[in-house]
This record gives C-alpha cells, sequence and structure tokens, in this order.
C-alpha cells in the first residue's frame, strides 16, 4: 500500500521514462509534487525502494528504473492513466516500510519459545531540542518484544538533544513511536512543524491553539495554530543502552 506522495512520484516517474526514456530530475520532481525541499523526494524515492517498485541503477547519475506498479493501477507495467497533478496534499514525514509487526519467538538458553520479538524499522532521527529536519532513511531494524508495543503500526527514531529530560527521555535514546495521526492532549509526539520540521515534544491543546511543551526547564514552550502542527504518532516505550 503506497501513500498518496509515493503513488503520484512513481506515476510521475513511470510517464516520464515512457515519454523521454529518461527519468525526471530531482527539481523536476519537486515541483510536480508541490514539495518545498528535495530531501523530500529522496524520502519518497528510499520508501518506494524500498518496497520493490523502483530500483536505482548504480554509477549513473538520476538513474532510476521502474520494476512495478500498484496492481490497481495495471498488472505489471502496463500503461497506466497519467498520473495524477499533486497540489494541496501536504507530505508524510514518517515514510518507509512500517507495516503491522509479525512477532516471532525467541528461543530462550533451554530451546524453549519465550517472548515474541518484533523487527521495527529505526527511521532516523528526531529531535528532542530545537527541531531540526528530519531525517527518515530507513536506516536499520531493532528486535522489540511484542507486549511493549501492541497492535498497530509502529517505528523507531533516535534521540538527539534534551528537552525532555524531565520525561526520562535522554539524547541517544531510541524511542518506539504507534504510527497515528492524532494524541490526547499530555501525550508525548512525533510532531510535524509547517511539514517541514519534527519534535518530539508532549502536545496540550490549549483552545484552537497546539503548546508543544519541553520537559526541560531551560526549553520555552511553543504555542502553534493548528494548522501548523501535524501529529505523527505517539510514543509507547523507549530502549536505552548503557
Amino acid at each position: 500500500m503506497l501513500t498518496r506522495k509515493q503513488f503520484e512520484l512513481l506515476m510521475f516517474i513511470h510517464e516520464r521514462l515512457k515519454e523521454d526514456g529518461v527519468p525526471p530530475s530531482f527539481d523536476e520532481m519537486k515541483d510536480a509534487l508541490d514539495l518545498r525541499s528535495k530531501s523530500g523526494i529522496h524520502r519518497l524515492i528510499t520508501a518506494l525502494e524500498e518496497r520493490g517498485f523502483i530500483r536505482r541503477l548504480p554509477n549513473r547519475a538520476r538513474a532510476l528504473e521502474v520494476l512495478r506498479l500498484p496492481d490497481s493501477v495495471a498488472p505489471g507495467l502496463a500503461s497506466p492513466a497519467r498520473a495524477p497533478q499533486a497540489k494541496g496534499f501536504s507530505p508524510s514525514v514518517i515514510q518507509g516500510n512500517l507495516g503491522k509487526p509479525r512477532p516471532v519467538a525467541a528461543a530462550g538458553p533451554t530451546g524453549e519459545e519465550t517472548a515474541e520479538i518484533v523487527s521495527i524499522p529505526v527511521m532516523g532521527r528526531i529531535a528532542a531540542g530545537t527541531p531540526i529536519s528530519a531525517i527518515q532513511t530507513f536506516t536499520h531494524a531493532i528486535p522489540v518484544p511484542f507486549d511493549l508495543l501492541g497492535n498497530g503500526e509502529h517505528f523507531a527514531l533516535e534521540v538527539r538533544g534534551d528537552s525532555m529530560i524531565d520525561a526520562g527521555i535522554l539524547d541517544g535514546d531510541t524511542v518506539l513511536i504507534k504510527r497515528s495521526d492524532n494524541a490526547d492532549s499530555g501525550d508525548i509526539v512525533v510532531a510535524l512543524v509547517d511539514e517541514e520540521e519534527a519534535t518530539l515534544k508532549r502536545l496540550r491543546r490549549r483552545g484552537a491553539s497546539i503548546a508543544l511543551e519541553a520537559a526541560n526547564p531551560a526549553y520555552e514552550t511553543r504555542i502553534f495554530g493548528p494548522d501548523r502542527v501535524k501529529v505523527q504518532g505517539r510514543l509507547v516505550g523507549l530502549i536505552r543502552r548503557y
């Protein structure tokens, strides 16, 4: 299942390859999908590559090959309708293969099955401080006990910054996030600000406004209009290495 932006980019690349024999440039892709920066295109291409829809050809600049199209468009690489114009849709910062976890029983020292383990993708870094541009590239996967997560789609992010230390979240921790586009007041969330920056903060609703609270007195609370903040997921767990 592709997101709207992933689908639109795949179809745009496919159409350009059919018409010109060469893939579009990153600037052309950015303009076609109405994105603010080329980093969003890099994230979409990585997600399509991980899902097996495209392939980057080595040692060739801009070289992309479409391997398949969604079954809902056409079987194999049959000619689909022209890609829709991408206007008015906001990007999703959290991307990648975040499918529902499949629990796998882990064997204990005696060979007996013990806790069920799932593999969770680490999707980059999240700022627990001044918001930074999110790095949303799949880097590796980590094993997590299924009981720590429960049902739903999950991903992990590496924490950078100290603004959430009073909530027990330290620089270098790995937070486990349940993907969600809504949260209750008081939840610690991954918040996307102005469709460009992601940060880990406690969300508070103040009338029609949204406050993103740090858990460190050295950082001030930031208040935004509701149209400037989008919830990408809620904190459900944390992993720390000593």
